[in-house]
């Protein structure tokens, strides 16, 4: 058969090596209305939710019980539900009606209303209602910290660069577990280096991750999964009532804690029950609300691929998205996995959060290049900061990063290496070479730096728990060795432990330890001339791009 050239071109484009496949409710494979979703309702006896969208109470599954339960106000409930979810919908994009008056109007509705309203809403109106709804005022960024060969001086050069770039969060995690402890001291370390104030965590087992955040070498977690079906809690450890529990043992020692979830786990684990992702979604956030968590990484995240495989899917992220806003969660809107080989398609769907503002607009951008990342790749990586930083500027929005020199860059990257080797040397641990830190301070990822002991390192990190070594040891360890702007800074964020107003909703702290939360400096948008707008200093900051004409040299 003589075939086109245009479509031979066409068929070789990149956005055709991802993966497609039309509707399938039997299989889970539907983003949004799957004709088993089930239909709103609500009935409540003495107090108690006895009928729960469809559902009688004695047919409750676990995560039925627990929604009920801890995650509808009762007091609102039938109110609520008698408005239509179209009105609904049209309240959450209606200038004139408050952020507050949509978190009590949502407050009383079920996951099936929820679903329900969502489906009215095309994805403009998604990122309308995003504006408005965002629980901070400002918008924030979160970026992955991590390299292939584990190195903790790298970690630390490029967390202290992703903290001078403007993140206020960032999260690593390891090849090899075991690493975790020098992780997660590298990351503290370095954050602090580049910026006062960023918060940091490790991503690991979960009993490993609440003991580094005990002896104060994290200050947040954001890795306890819940899923929108029963039958992925077979684990004991993955029920509802079990991440409750954990949530509070986190938050009971100072650490912010959210929760994980996003569309096509289910459908990958094969426990979508026919459900569409949104409705199963959002069955994952009612669950994450009464278990009293203050805030979500979602937007489908490590199940991205399944979400934008099916028609709508997309749009369904930026629903889930919106879904957690409405009922008053941080949302951390994902953006952290790269799901297609079209920079042009993952561009459009980073859009949909970029452009209103989320919480967090990456639960994770890649700070390193994505050969480095062990988060299994990022939408967006260390090699797209100027393209994202010229999106800011063309269109007058704070993505959460800002432009820097290459001075400031070299800079920080040095004093975090070394602050590590110091630290590494204090404590007794392994050897840090010069040339290793010179390596790393101008390396772009692991295959500019040289290669470490692992062995030893593994051996030194297990022994760094044996001996119960603390953030309080890392601080008098930088300042005995000449880093006390550095040691003043981790003793400041263990500080802010103890105050514990950093686990207010959507909290990150300013360059001065101040707190900005979802509590203190609430979204207040309502229309034009509302809200936060770019102006002043931040603005300036935006546009000074480096590869600009200066009129200031003229």
């Amino acid at each position: 058969m003589k075939r086109s050239k245009r479509i031979e071109v066409l068929d070789q484009r990149p956005v055709n090596l991802d993966g497609y496949i039309d509707e399938w409710p039997e299989m889970g494979l539907v983003a949004m209305k799957s004709p088993y979703d089930p239909k709103p309702s609500i009935k409540i006896e003495n107090g108690v939710i006895v009928e729960l969208d469809g559902k009688k109470r004695e047919d409750f599954d676990f995560l039925d019980q627990f929604i009920a339960d801890y995650a509808i106000r009762i007091d609102r409930a039938e109110a609520s539900m008698a408005v239509s979810s179209l009105e609904i919908a049209r309240r959450i994009v209606d200038i004139h009606i408050s952020r507050r008056e949509i978190l009590e109007l949502i407050s009383g509705i079920t996951p099936a209303k929820m679903a329900e309203v969502i489906n009215h809403l095309n994805v403009v109106e998604m990122m309308m209602g995003m504006q408005k709804m965002r629980a901070r005022k400002v918008p924030g960024n979160q970026a992955h910290i991590t390299n292939l060969k584990d190195d903790p001086v790298q970690i630390a050069a490029d967390a202290a660069e992703g903290a001078l770039r403007g993140f206020s969060e960032e999260e690593t995690t390891m090849g090899v577990a075991r690493y975790a402890p020098f992780s997660s001291m590298a990351l503290l370390i370095g954050a602090q280096a580049g910026r006062p104030g960023v918060l940091t965590q490790c991503s690991a087992e979960e009993a490993t991750e609440l003991e580094l955040g005990i002896r104060g070498l994290t200050t947040y977690a954001e890795t306890l999964s819940v899923y929108g079906t029963e039958k992925v809690f077979i684990d004991g450890d993955d029920t509802p009532y079990s991440k409750a529990f954990l949530n509070s043992a986190y938050a009971s020692r100072g650490l912010k804690v959210r929760f994980s979830s996003g569309a096509g786990s289910e459908a990958l684990m094969g426990s979508s029950e026919k459900k569409s992702m949104l409705y199963l979604e959002c069955r994952c956030l009612y669950v994450t609300k009464g278990a009293g968590s203050q805030g979500i990484q979602n937007g489908s995240v490590s199940c991205i691929g399944v979400a934008a495989g099916v028609p709508s899917g997309i749009r369904e992220v930026m629903g889930e998205n919106l879904v957690a806003a409405l009922l008053g969660l941080e949302c951390a809107s994902s953006n952290d996995q790269s799901f297609s080989n079209s920079d042009m398609r993952r561009t459009a769907r980073t859009m949909l959060q970029f452009m209103p503002g989320t919480d967090f607009i990456f639960s994770g951008y890649a700070a390193e290049p994505n050969y480095d990342n062990m988060f299994a790749g990022s939408n967006f990586d260390a090699e797209d900061f100027d393209d994202y930083n010229v999106m800011q500027r063309d269109m007058q929005v704070d993505g959460g990063l800002r432009p820097v020199t290459e001075e400031d860059v070299i800079r920080v990257r040095r004093t975090a290496a070394k602050a590590v080797q110091a630290v590494f040397r204090y404590l007794g641990l392994t050897r840090v070479t010069d040339e290793q830190v010179e390596a790393v301070v101008y390396a772009h990822g692991s295959k500019d730096t040289l290669n470490r002991d692992a062995a030893s390192d593994l051996m030194a990190a297990d022994e760094m728990m044996k001996r119960g070594i603390t953030g309080i040891d890392v601080v008098r360890a930088l300042a005995d060795s000449g880093f006390t702007e550095l040691a003043e800074n981790i003793l400041n964020m263990l500080k802010q432990r103890v105050i514990g107003d950093y686990m207010q909703t959507a909290a990150i702290l300013d360059d001065h330890f101040q707190v900005m939360s979802g509590v203190n400096t609430p979204n207040d948008y309502m229309g034009p001339g509302t809200g936060y707008r770019v102006s002043g200093e931040r603005w300036e900051e935006i546009k000074a791009i480096p590869h600009r004409i200066d009129t200031n040299e003229f």
